[in-house]
């Protein structure tokens, strides 16, 4: 089968596809991405030689129809895994228009473009699969306790989450209305090699090793269920598969933490790696919190688990640790991606949106 990927060239897209290849011999990978700040090609450089011939890169919008159509055409698309998606919260809050534009409009292109590919007089081939890569910001913010099902209501309270919520709807709706074969899965926070840096990890990561200040919202409790990104890419890949038509899955990784607790652990792996005493707690800086900041998160996996038989294999003390020896060992990588647009944004996000407030609290 010839599987359309798209966000290809993001952080869980481009780990997906060194999963798959190695998975999957037998099927090739059309990568799609409009390469926008966070997409890198670099994050593509290491598929093995072997693998080479079954990975194709095309650059393109997911918002543009007619782009689709071409590669639906040319290479005879049996499946698609959507993974194209603006996703930072921060510049959701900056930006509401480009992510209703990327996460809804264009998760409506690929809908329409596949159900008039693979719809045959009313009918579906039953190898057909279209699965949409969610998150569980979808559903809100928990309490102290309890966790999100696939039952759980959606309340999204960002621009980021509430333009997932409405791809989410529209995929299925293409469902309940055309028959579209189609599948959605929500996972917690991912963590590993290729994340941009300005989410949480290797922002820490990255600013930690330049001895610079380290902003951390609010007071640094919000709690986070953290998922090694290659146990997600085993997830997708088995419901993909195995998962039953017109459902959702939510995919956690079993793991709980506090941001704060989160850093303060990514400090310690530094200076045990680096022996360098300054990467301490002294660095961290509390900012104002941001709007409709939610304050837990947590998956439960069970319906994954108990119908699919998937669980994470990774520790989060193991991937944690792997992560940051990842970004110690590629400095080159970090540098390319840290580029004007980044630093400009972080300025903004930071210093002139929040305002720094004291140095430790």
């Amino acid at each position: 089968m010839n599987i359309l990927v798209t966000g290809v060239a993001g952080f869980i897209g481009s780990n997906f596809v060194y999963y798959y290849l190695k998975k999957h011999p037998e099927d090739s990978l059309i990568g799609f991405d409009a390469l926008t700040y966070a997409g890198n090609l670099d994050n593509l450089t290491n598929i093995p030689e072997g693998e080479k011939k079954r990975f194709h890169f095309l650059k393109g919008d997911i918002t543009d129809p007619e782009q689709i159509r071409v590669v639906f055409n040319r290479w005879n698309i049996g499946g698609v895994i959507n993974f194209a998606a603006e996703s930072h919260v921060d510049r959701s809050i900056h930006d509401p228009g480009i992510f209703l534009k990327t996460n809804i409009l264009g998760t409506h292109s690929l809908l329409e473009v596949a159900k008039e590919s693979w719809c045959n007089n009313g009918t579906w081939d039953k190898k057909n699969r279209f699965l949409q890569v969610s998150t569980d910001e979808v559903y809100g913010s928990l309490g102290p306790s309890g966790f999100f099902s696939e039952q759980t209501p959606l309340d999204p309270h960002s621009p980021y989450s509430a333009s997932k919520a409405g791809s989410d709807l529209i995929v299925k709706a293409y469902h309940d209305t055309f028959g579209l074969p189609i599948l959605i899965t929500r996972c917690s926070n991912n963590y590993g090699p290729y994340q941009f840096p300005e989410k949480l990890i290797p922002l820490i990561i990255y600013r930690a090793l330049n001895n610079q200040s380290l902003p951390i919202y609010g007071d640094g409790r919000q709690i986070r269920d953290w998922l090694y990104v290659i146990d997600h890419c085993s997830a997708i890949d088995l419901v993909f598969h195995k998962g039953e038509l017109g459902e959702i899955y939510n995919i956690g990784g079993s793991n709980e933490q506090e941001n704060i607790k989160i850093v303060q652990m990514i400090l310690s792996i530094l200076r045990d790696l680096t022996d360098d005493q300054n990467i301490n707690d002294n660095l961290i800086t509390y900012v104002r919190d941001r709007p409709g900041h939610d304050r837990r998160y947590a998956i439960d996996s069970s319906k994954l688990k108990l119908e699919l038989g998937w669980k994470p294999k990774t520790k989060f003390s193991d991937g944690i640790l792997h992560t940051v020896k990842w970004y110690l060992n590629n400095p080159e990588w970090v540098n390319n991606v840290i580029s004007g647009e980044y630093l400009s944004f972080y300025q903004n996000n930071y210093r002139e949106c929040c305002k720094f407030q004291s140095k430790n609290k």
